[in-house]
């Protein structure tokens, strides 16, 4: 009976506009009858169509392009090739340099993805370096954190390293600086800095401060003085001495080198032996030339400070890498900034920064989505100079692409109505074996029991009939995936308080022809799971320049919960796997999310991190289909 109830389930399709499963022949009669009248409406459309306005992203690639993309793609051809080419190295070494200050987002993954690969592909090595030069910022949980993602992402750094590493030698190079009367003690205010940069607006002539005269015995002691803790925090700093006169660019006007922190917080691993920090600007690029990295790939916000990079290690007579810069990655529909996220968490409109409606890369693990399309999705965008902004829909559509054929397929019903089924007779208590994927038979199968009593989902029930619904109604069959027949619903039972339908009889139809649809169903005895399906956290594209600020543009419905939802036999299978797909970054140890599946007609789900033995919980990864007419109704 297995085989028979198989080979009628591989005939059959799935309609993308009413979620049933249907015959081929039906499903070409729909799509027919719809593109018939698609055409009549653009028929009678006289206005001459609309220009197209230019994308800011790729349009997505289809799904034979996909089967054959090339992970190195992007290493082969364009920006990075003519990036290597520029400067090809024996033994290429590249750095991620994150600064433990909050949790990596989805940008962040597009330069764990170019600088781990480019090396890999050209068979050198990464560096991990924490830049740790902020401790009034920096957190120990933030360290463990962004290295936990970098190995969840399949990336193995051959030397995780600190900027606190170098902080001996980088003060001995400011020393340095100092006496070659390349840089110099400054105390000047804000106000002041203004000024001297050609004030608020810029029109000014610009000025060197008067501190650059000073001898270099002044500047050495007050430097020193620095470091002995004799100046309070924002009334000296040292400045490097480049080209504030002469050049155009912001970089070259005497920017800071090193600042008292302000909270002057103990440094998590060198605690308070320093008063002073480097900067970015100074400690980044003498930190790449420590390592021997021979090309520093960084976004374009970075692309003015490449003038100062180079003409710091120059003056210094130090290594010099090659800074190169790549078009960020920017998510339309959310925020990714970490004052906006922590507002978010403490005003507890999210479950905290691994929230699944956010776009960190703890929140996106924590939906769900697996490393590899992840991966996957920044490949399909490619890397150039240009900034990508790129809309949810374009991310999520990555991701139904990749789980489509590397997850394992359910049976899950998310608001259950109790089906008793009369005559079931001798189909009572067998086994059905169903395969884990149609399109992948090593993934094995399953069985499930066919019993008379089952729960169908509530959006697949009407208590009146009509002719444009095929699902179950009074009097009508319907189909039930890997059942022997199809079904006809007899009556219904209603709750008097809420209106609801609590019980449908109904029959089994052995005599009937094939029907119109089938729908999903889940044995008596399934096991019960609280299902979070989540919708955008925004109502707007840009929700940090929606009237009164992104918190107004919240969504109040951009969570669902169905605490009563029934999953098949096949979840204990599919979560004695786990995970799947078998990624690198998660065979050592994958989480709970590694639990991953198809639900049938539903959607894509992962087990949530709050879940227990006794009480599981599962997330939305992504629906089945964009806008597809059933995800509006519901």
């Amino acid at each position: 009976m297995a085989d028979s109830v198989a080979e009628a389930m591989a005939k059959l399709q799935l309609d993308p506009e009413t979620g049933e499963m249907v015959s081929k022949g039906e499903l070409k009669k729909r799509m027919q009858k719809r593109a018939r009248k698609a055409a009549k409406v653009t028929a009678k459309d006289s206005q001459p169509p609309r220009a197209e306005t230019k994308a800011t992203e790729k349009k997505p690639a289809s799904k034979a392009a996909d089967s054959t993309l090339d992970p190195d793609a992007m290493f082969k051809q364009g920006f990075l090739s003519d990036v290597y080419n520029l400067r090809p190295a024996p033994k290429v070494r590249t750095r991620f340099p994150p600064e433990p200050n909050g949790y990596l987002h989805l940008g962040h993954a597009k330069a764990i993805a170019i600088n781990f690969g480019f090396a890999r592909y050209h068979g050198g090595e990464t560096m991990l370096r924490f830049d740790d030069t902020n401790p009034d910022a920096e957190e120990e949980k933030y360290f463990h954190a962004i290295e936990d993602i970098v190995r969840w992402l399949g990336f193995t750094p051959h030397q995780i390293t600190y900027s606190s590493d170098n902080f001996q030698r980088l003060y001995d190079l400011a020393e340095k600086m100092i006496q070659i009367g390349r840089a110099y003690v400054c105390h000047c205010t804000e106000a002041d800095l203004k000024l001297q940069r050609g004030g608020e607006d810029g029109k000014s002539p610009r000025f060197r401060c008067a501190h650059a005269d000073q001898d270099v015995e002044t500047n050495l002691t007050k430097f020193r003085d620095m470091q002995a803790g004799k100046y309070e925090p924002q009334t000296a700093f040292l400045r490097m001495k480049q080209s504030i006169l002469e050049s155009g660019n912001p970089q070259m006007w005497d920017i800071v080198a090193y600042r008292i922190p302000k909270n002057r917080t103990p440094h998590i691993r060198t605690g308070t032996k320093w008063h002073i920090y480097p900067s970015y600007d100074f400690a980044h690029c003498l930190c790449d030339s420590f390592e021997g990295i021979t090309h520093s790939l960084c976004t374009t916000e970075f692309i003015t400070a490449r003038e100062s990079y180079e003409w710091l290690n120059k003056t210094l007579g130090v290594y010099e890498p090659m800074q190169r810069e790549y078009g960020r990655l920017n998510i339309t529909g959310t925020v990714m900034s970490k004052r906006a996220l922590k507002e978010l968490v403490e005003r507890g409109h999210v479950r905290g920064w691994d929230d699944p409606r956010l776009y960190t890369l703890i929140a996106i693990r924590r939906r769900g989505v697996p490393p590899g399309a992840i991966l996957s999705f920044i490949n399909e965008l490619g890397v150039t100079t240009s900034l990508s902004l790129i809309q949810i829909a374009r991310f999520e559509q990555s991701v139904r692409r990749y789980l489509e054929t590397s997850v394992p397929r359910l049976m899950l019903v998310l608001d259950p109505i109790r089906v008793v089924i009369q005559d079931l007779g001798e189909f009572e208590g067998q086994d059905v074996e169903l395969a884990l994927s149609p399109k992948k038979p090593e993934f094995g199968s399953y069985k499930a029991k066919i019993t008379s009593t089952v729960y169908i989902d509530r959006s697949d029930f009407r208590e009146v009939t009509s002719k444009d619904f095929f699902r179950l109604s009074p009097g009508q069959n319907v189909g039930l995936l890997n059942m022997p027949h199809p079904i006809k619903a007899l009556s219904f039972s209603k709750d008097p308080t809420t209106g609801q339908v609590t019980e449908i009889q109904a029959a089994l139809v052995r005599d009937a022809p094939k029907p119109k649809a089938f729908i999903h169903w889940v044995p008596e005895g399934s096991r019960k799971v609280t299902v979070r399906v989540h919708h955008a956290l925004f109502k707007s594209e840009n929700p940090s320049a929606a009237e009164g600020g992104y918190l107004a543009d919240l969504n109040p419905n951009s969570e669902t919960i169905y605490p009563d939802a029934l999953v098949n036999s096949g979840f204990e299978e599919v979560r004695r796997r786990a995970p799947w797909p078998q990624a690198e970054g998660e065979k050592a140890g994958a989480g709970p999310e590694g639990v991953r599946f198809q639900a049938m007609r539903v959607a894509y789900f992962a087990m949530d991190s709050d879940s227990t033995e006794d009480s599981i919980v599962l997330n939305r990864i992504v629906a089945l289909k964009e806008d597809s007419k059933k995800e509006a109704e519901k």
